[in-house]
């Protein structure tokens, strides 16, 4: 939803809402210059003051919202005590009081001047200097006003200078009563009101669009005056601190909550940023700022942001371009079989999956690494989070390390206008997965190190690195071991790696899970064939039973393969008769004596043997291709990228 933040035009839209509370005298002068104003504000005058002013007033704010309250003397001092609104009091200029002491002394040489505590100047030096017989004195309460206007007929005045409320008890009390407001005084209060109105309005406008800015922040924001009263809290904030924003307002920051006070930025008036504060059990990052306007210290803001969504945004940055990376698709109980290998397989993927450190795995191709890989991630407390995974040997030097490691602008030739984050950095907080770890050059193995034990990366061309929290998982086929000895792999890298280690059995070694893997991968073919799943069964069964004594040496990948090839080749359900003889026609390998095993014992140099009958099947399908690696690839069902590693 859109806010909607006040404008201009609203603040003036209505015309300002003055009422003039005042009775006797000035009541009279109020009501004759309240038509002046009928242009420029709405004036409301009342015959009544004190309490009943007050119950008053309330009840048409109640219905009106009320600008400014206007009054004089007793009444208005009274009225600014009992009233949030602000109040203007017609005020005794100089010239008033000479135009009511000119007027008394023609009537008597007693003049008495009784006006509310702090209303008029002390007179009794000008009185002494013009000889003038001046009795002054001032009052608090209309009792005390009284008590006054006796003591004043004692000592012989037969006059009274005063506001109304004394004018009035002066006649009362049979003495010349003279009214000190003059309508000038009057008009100007009314002036100021106005004006106060305006301004006031002004001001409430940009509250009120400070206050609609603030309620879409995200961060919380509490700002506060030099004193350290609170001033203004956004709902963000409030929500954080659990209260309501009304209760805090006008109290002391320190006292209501001595974490987030602002005392030390009050005091030396310099920022305190990005301090790490426990508030009400939620852990913050606060920045302390303070407000200088126009040079002058007026108070202090205080800026917390939630740690969780700067980690959210965080990863979100980090993440916006994964041009490598796959989303976990994989879980431990995937790794099909009942065997007693591979229930010590998933055992241990759950272990590695409690753990943080490094995982290393190491077997054949096509066993299942990966899948192990993504297995590992779900099943951690990064599964939230992105999995990465990239091909070692998939790509060049150059390349894998501008991958790996992302690069800045302008850091070569070709470089993308303003850089690239490297899979490292896409990874965060989650898990990257360097497969074929075995083929990857010398000088990357040095930088891959400098980040397992520093947890930071070097994009290329920086200078500064850039702290990540990643979890490594590393699969090869090689004997790294041996990579070590012939000086191809690093000794130091091979450690870091080496903690975690899970060797994946082939699957010749575990023969007693194939019909399950084969039924499961049957199903899964059919769906993706568009065939009914019952079609598979025979043709699967077909092949388990024609491959007893097969190597496969392409182990599950092969399997799938073969299983897919069966299918789409045979166009219908296997019959039992000739199911062997059409299997025979559509996988010969299986048959092939080079890709042949006894069933017990394994021999030792199985693994030898295996390879060996690989690159005679390669060489075999790339010539019945004419040498195009496009089609002997996809007959093959590898990439183009692994077939031109195995023939290397």
């Amino acid at each position: 939803m859109t806010p909607t933040l006040p404008s201009a035009s609203a603040v003036v839209s209505d015309p300002p809402h003055i009422v003039a509370v005042g009775f006797r005298r000035i009541n009279k002068l109020l009501q004759e210059l309240a038509p002046d104003f009928a242009a420029r504000a709405s004036v409301e005058v009342l015959d009544m003051g004190f309490e009943q002013a007050v119950s008053r007033i309330r009840a048409i704010q109640a219905d009106r919202p009320i600008d400014v309250v206007v009054s004089a003397g007793s009444n208005g001092a009274y009225l600014r005590q009992h009233l949030e609104t602000p109040v203007v009091l017609v005020k005794v200029g100089g010239f008033d009081l000479l135009q009511a002491l000119a007027r008394a002394r023609q009537v008597s040489d007693r003049i008495g001047l009784l006006t509310y505590e702090g209303m008029a100047p002390d007179l009794s030096p000008f009185a002494s200097l013009f000889d003038l017989g001046l009795v002054q004195l001032t009052y608090r309460t209309e009792e005390e006003a009284g008590a006054r206007i006796s003591q004043m007929r004692q000592a012989g005045v037969s006059v009274v200078v005063g506001p109304g409320l004394v004018a009035d008890l002066a006649d009362q009390a049979g003495l010349n009563g003279v009214f000190l407001y003059s309508i000038d005084a009057v008009r100007e209060a009314l002036e100021d009101a106005v004006e106060v109105a305006r301004t006031s309005r002004i001001e409430q406008a940009k509250r009120e669009r400070l206050s609609t800015i603030l309620a879409q922040l995200s961060d919380g924001v509490i700002a506060v005056d030099r004193q350290e009263r609170i001033q203004t809290i956004n709902p963000t904030m409030a929500q954080w601190l659990g209260i309501e924003p009304a209760h805090w307002l006008g109290r002391v920051l320190s006292e209501v909550c001595p974490e987030l006070g602002l005392q030390h930025v009050l005091r030396l008036a310099v920022p305190d940023l990005e301090h790490i504060e426990r508030v009400k059990g939620k852990t913050l990052i606060v920045n302390r700022m303070p407000i200088v306007e126009q040079g002058v210290l007026t108070g202090a803001v205080l800026t917390c942001q939630d740690p969780i969504s700067i980690q959210r945004v965080d990863r979100h940055i980090r993440t916006r371009i994964k041009p490598l990376s796959s989303a976990s698709r994989y879980e431990l109980g995937q790794f099909l079989g009942h065997s007693q290998v591979a229930q010590r397989v998933r055992d241990l993927g759950w272990r590695c999956a409690r753990s943080e450190a490094t995982v290393l795995l190491i077997g054949e191709s096509g066993t299942g690494k990966e899948l192990l890989a993504q297995g590992i991630h779900m099943a951690s407390d990064r599964r939230d989070m992105p999995f990465v995974a990239v091909n070692c040997a998939a790509v060049s030097e150059s390349l894998l390390e501008s991958e790996l490691f992302g690069y800045e602008d302008g850091a070569f030739t070709g470089a993308r206008r303003g850089g690239k984050i490297g899979l490292f950095e896409a990874a965060h907080n989650g898990t990257i997965f360097l497969d074929e770890i075995g083929e990857m050059p010398a000088p990357l193995q040095t930088r891959l190190l400098r980040v397992l034990q520093e947890r930071e990366v070097l994009r290329i061309g920086a200078t500064e690195p850039t702290p990540v929290n990643v979890r490594v998982i590393a699969a090869t086929h090689r004997d790294l071991q041996d990579h070590v000895a012939q000086g191809r792999f690093r000794l130091d890298l091979f450690y870091r790696l080496n903690i975690l280690r899970m060797d994946v059995p082939s699957l010749r070694e575990r023969v007693a899970d194939l019909p399950e893997i084969a039924r499961a991968i049957g199903r899964r073919v059919c769906a993706r064939l568009g065939l009914p799943p019952v079609q598979a069964d025979g043709w699967v069964d077909a092949l388990v039973a024609g491959a007893s004594h097969y190597a496969w040496p392409g182990n599950v990948r092969e399997l799938e393969n073969l299983i897919e090839r069966v299918l789409a080749y045979a166009g219908g359900a296997a019959a039992e008769a000739k199911a062997g003889e059409a299997l025979r026609l559509m996988a010969p390998e299986l048959f092939a004596a080079a890709h042949v095993h006894p069933a017990v014992p394994v021999p030792v140099d199985l693994r030898s043997e295996a390879a060996q009958a690989e690159r005679e099947r390669i060489q075999q399908v790339l010539q019945a291709c004419g040498g195009d690696r496009v089609e002997a690839a996809r007959r093959l069902g590898i990439s183009r990228t692994t077939l031109w590693r195995k023939l290397r």
